[in-house]
């Protein structure tokens, strides 16, 4: 798990999660974007479910025309390889520019997360 995101994201992650819980922060920014290197799969994560510690919400993008929200599990982002057998990465360059809700509204005009 360490290996997708680090540790300060983690934290952020978990802090999100648990305002989520207690019903606060409707609309997080990303914090942070995990993608395929040779395939077109996108993960834009906001929150990491407290109880599990595994499994994170936000947009996902599976590279094939819907992008939507949806949980998943980081444990599981882990197993996946691409056709070149390269694993799930981290963008460390990724600074998210606007809240979650933008970037559904423009990866659902898109059919993918461009951003």
């Amino acid at each position: 798990m360490t290996a997708l995101i680090t540790e300060e994201q983690r934290r952020e992650l978990l802090e999100n999660g648990n305002a989520a819980v207690n019903g606060g922060q409707a609309d997080p920014w990303p914090v942070v974007k995990l993608f395929t290197p040779d395939a077109h799969a996108t993960w834009l994560l906001v929150q990491l479910d407290p109880r599990d510690e595994d499994t994170a919400y936000g947009l996902c993008d599976l590279g094939v025309g819907v992008p939507r929200l949806d949980h998943v599990r980081l444990s599981d982002l882990q197993s996946i390889r691409g056709p070149r057998n390269l694993p799930v990465a981290r963008d460390t360059h990724f600074v998210p520019k606007r809240p979650l809700s933008e970037y559904v509204r423009r990866a659902e005009a898109d059919g993918s997360i461009n951003d």
